[in-house]
């Protein structure tokens, strides 16, 4: 599983859960339809370009109906759009969306639209849980996000039952070292894409970020808005990337934070988070005083160990090499994390016991007490299969693994076997190499890379503004470790972010926090 692009605040949600159990301005017309929003507005022209052009009227003149859900003023509803771009008129599948109106009507600025990260994340759930990150911009902007295509209630796609997942989290190792280990390696990665194609396998090839901005755009017109004001972190940068690539008129004030590498291909963006994590790795070992060549030593014994011998952990389970990894993956993706890291690798190292380690990767899994995998891992591998046209073989993958473990002695080993076994024999080819970002002629986006970020390396915010264009990529850097720069704790990103959603004031191009 290539590690996830996700949000800083699902990171947040986990820390508490361990600790307590210029634009111009008003680029837009009123709100949609429904009992719980405002009078619907007429529906806006479908101009040339836009994602609306060429689709029958039913899709085109669609309004929400939007209902009470999620309490606290959240309202849901779904979008028709085509299940195949090229097949306007065919089959059509419902995109899960839910908005809070603005507070103040009266400044209303319009829609701002969330992508969260995955791929593979949903919206309808992740947006009420990290709205209090966005108090100050739900005052102006309609706060709205949905489930893309292929993502839990948007046609999500489902590769494997609960028992065959738990099954091979706890049987196939990641970093194989035997002829035995390798072919059961490769064999899991094939019969995923076997399930996937099983039991989802209609939607299976339109599940790609090119046909998700084109539902972005649908969604725009659908909601009134003219110009699609976007926050996209992590994943949801590579999807905001697209969108302006593919629709540049359309593109409103958008912020990319924590932003996914637009030059790098599948082979590429694995040294990439093998060089992240070990930097994020060797941050957190000198924050504790430690040497981190040595740390990192220290930690490659114990995870040779464990996949030697598997360590207890409650409720009967245990901790194996892979989980191991996993759980220390996870509490890299932000700084508020580390004491935990700190206390799994203690108990691991010192009692022989895996239990604060699992839990760490139980989190990363999407796995709940009882046993229950959400499908996010699903729709993640199957996005980026669709994405991505490379497939490296297994005698590739081998060929990288001097290189990956000289990046990276804790991570490189997986990351190098990852780049075959992501999207072994799948079923539906890519469509392409790398995403295409370049939009000359859309505005100023803002591009927000944390130097510390693990999982989306900073250096790829730089190649991202440089893709968007000159004069459209305007690069803010921060200082700092984590995955994401936006949140209440870092007062100078949130700052410059709110006044360019807010006001339309961009920064200058190369301005520093921390």
């Amino acid at each position: 599983m290539t590690w996830r692009t996700r949000a800083g605040a699902m990171v947040f949600a986990l820390a508490l859960s361990l600790t307590c159990g210029g634009l111009t301005a008003c680029d837009t017309v009123g709100g949609a339809s429904g009992a719980h929003g405002r009078q619907a507005p007429a529906p806006l022209p479908v101009r040339k370009g836009d994602a609306a052009s060429g689709l029958p009227d039913v899709l085109v003149k669609q309004r929400p109906d939007w209902r009470s859900c999620e309490g606290d003023g959240w309202t849901c509803a779904e979008v028709k759009v085509p299940l195949d771009y090229a097949d306007p008129d065919g089959e059509t599948i419902s995109l899960a969306l839910i908005r809070r109106e603005a507070r103040d009507q009266d400044k209303r600025l319009g829609s701002l639209l969330f992508n969260f990260g995955g791929p593979g994340g949903s919206g309808v759930e992740s947006l009420p849980g990290f709205a209090p990150e966005f108090e100050t911009l739900g005052a102006r902007y309609d706060l709205v996000s949905f489930d893309p295509r292929g993502v839990a209630k948007s046609a999500g796609v489902v590769c494997r039952s609960d028992p065959e997942q738990e099954e091979a989290t706890t049987r196939v190792d990641l970093t194989p070292d035997t002829p035995a280990e390798e072919a059961a390696y490769f064999r899991d990665a094939e019969t995923f894409g076997e399930g996937c194609a099983a039991r989802s396998g209609k939607i299976l090839a339109h599940v790609g970020t090119t046909d998700a901005a084109r539902d972005l755009d649908l969604i725009r017109h659908v909601l009134g808005d003219r110009k699609l004001n976007y926050f996209g972190i992590s994943y949801g940068t590579e999807l905001g990337g697209t969108y302006a690539h593919l629709f540049p008129g359309n593109v409103g004030r958008t912020v990319l934070d924590a932003v996914v590498d637009p030059t790098a291909d599948a082979t590429g963006h694995a040294r990439n988070q093998a060089t992240g994590f070990q930097r994020a790795l060797d941050n957190y070992l000198t924050g504790r005083g430690e040497d981190p060549a040595a740390g990192s030593q220290r930690i490659t014994r114990l995870l040779e160990r464990i996949d030697q011998r598997p360590l207890p952990a409650d409720n009967g389970r245990e901790l194996n090499q892979s989980l191991a990894l996993t759980g220390i993956v996870m509490a890299l993706y932000s700084e508020s994390l580390w004491p935990k890291l700190t206390d799994g690798l203690r108990e691991a190292e010192q009692r022989g016991r895996g239990t604060k380690l699992l839990t760490l990767a139980d989190f990363y899994n999407d796995r709940d007490a009882s046993g229950h995998y959400s499908t996010q891992s699903h729709s993640q591998r199957a996005i980026s299969c669709a994405d991505s046209k490379r497939r490296p073989s297994p005698t590739d993958a081998k060929a990288l693994l001097p290189e990956f473990r000289k990046i990276s002695p804790v991570f490189g080993e997986f990351l190098a076997w990852d780049t075959a076994g992501w999207c072994a024999k799948w079923p539906v080819p890519g469509e392409r190499l790398t995403p295409e970002a370049s939009a000359p002629e859309a505005g100023p986006i803002l591009v927000v890379g944390t130097t510390g970020d693990p999982a989306t390396p900073y250096e790829g915010s730089r190649r991202m503004a440089d893709e968007l264009g000159e004069g459209v990529g305007v690069l803010l850097t921060n200082k700092g470790e984590g995955h994401g720069g936006y949140s209440p704790e870092n007062r100078c990103v949130t700052r410059i972010v709110d006044d360019y959603l807010l006001n339309g004031t961009v920064p200058q191009d190369g301005r520093t926090c921390g």
